[in-house]
């Protein structure tokens, strides 16, 4: 979750700031819990101009409208956080997001995908950066280390609509700006896979102040500094989310505890339209950021596991923001003691790879 640190936040102003975006009502890996709702809709457009789009979401935190411009996501005030959330899950498949993020020191705009067992793969905006985008997965909640965040190089993201895309399979994941590939994350390169997120996600948009004063002094780093709400409103638009699920099915049910993406069986699937993902086109040009120096701020015990690294190709750059913020409203502010952070995991199945004698598990 954008290499948020997991802990406590005391105060009763942090704890209603919002929910946290990247938690989990049940993790199947810790007991028996309900199906996930799916969708046998294998492509789904929500164009944010109109209302009606927002009739498969659900708002979980604050108030979210639709305009002329998409959805608004507003921070007026301390304690906002306006956050949405689909009403099923996918299992494998894409998300593309047009969106411009929120100018103001310390506020965060975010796209997460986000799993009952915390896994997760990230977008994150902070507002007083026009250059870049921070790009983040986690597996199974494990917060032991905090080295898989890479920011990425984007134009004003505040003042421009850009559209940020994941591609998510069994074998790999990819996330692109404006159609170029930024980005690549293989299964294996997530501690050879148990820390790859691979069960199935809903998808959560959020904005929240991560510069908040209440915060811990780790997280208002990451996010830029300081919040001043006397400069507000700062709003993030939405213009329009497309999902394709590459599993569509009624219902997904985890079959045993183990968080691999073949013990989740689908009840009224439908075919699978599993394409082979996309190509890098680029090199990736960000370093990855970490988030050891911050590891003392937090408050809570993390979960185990091991260190979790990607693989990126192409020359690092000198990016050098520190990341260390809270699991937040879903990849967005996380003032929630039972917050967990995760990332990775992806697959899909090519005819024509089976045709030339590969079969992609």
């Amino acid at each position: 979750m954008l290499c948020y640190l997991k802990y406590a936040v005391a105060g009763l102003t942090a704890a209603t700031l919002v929910s946290g975006q990247t938690f989990s009502d049940c993790n199947p890996m810790k007991k028996t819990c309900p199906a996930n709702i799916g969708t046998t809709e294998s492509r789904q457009t929500f164009d944010f101009t109109k209302s009606s789009s927002l009739d498969q979401w659900t708002t979980t935190s604050g108030n979210v409208k639709t305009g002329s411009s998409g959805a608004e996501f507003t921070v007026n005030k301390q304690g906002d956080a306006p956050t949405i959330q689909t009403g099923f899950y996918i299992f494998f498949g894409e998300v593309s997001v047009t969106m411009k993020a929120a100018p103001g020191t310390g506020i965060v705009s975010s796209i997460v995908l986000e799993s009952d067992d915390l896994d997760e793969i990230d977008w994150a905006t902070v507002g007083g950066d026009t250059t870049q985008i921070e790009t983040n997965y986690f597996g199974k909640g494990d917060t032991t280390t905090y080295d898989r965040a890479i920011w990425e190089p984007v134009s004003t993201p505040q003042e421009t609509f850009h559209t940020y895309k994941v591609v998510w399979t069994k074998e790999g994941t990819t996330w692109s700006v404006d159609g170029e590939v930024i980005r690549t994350l293989s299964f294996n390169d997530a501690q050879s896979g148990t820390r790859y997120p691979q069960t199935p996600m809903n998808v959560r948009i959020g904005i929240w102040a991560g510069g908040d004063p209440s915060n811990a002094e780790g997280t208002i780093q990451w996010a830029g500094g300081a919040t001043d709400y006397s400069k507000s409103p700062f709003t993030m638009y939405i213009k329009d989310v497309t999902i394709v699920n590459y599993n569509p099915a009624e219902s997904y049910t985890w079959s045993d505890q183990t968080g691999s993406y073949e013990s989740i069986k689908s009840t009224g699937s439908t075919n699978s339209t599993s394409p082979t993902p996309s190509k890098t086109t680029s090199a990736s040009r960000s370093v990855f950021i970490s988030c050891s120096s911050v590891l003392a701020i937090s408050n809570s015990p993390e979960s185990s596991g091991s260190p979790i690294t990607a693989s990126l190709t192409g020359t690092p750059s000198s990016s050098s923001l520190v990341s260390s913020h809270p699991s937040s409203p879903s990849a967005f502010p996380v003032f929630n003691t039972a917050s967990n952070l995760t990332a990775g995991g992806l697959g899909f199945m090519s005819f024509l790879a089976i045709v030339s004698g590969f079969l992609f598990l």
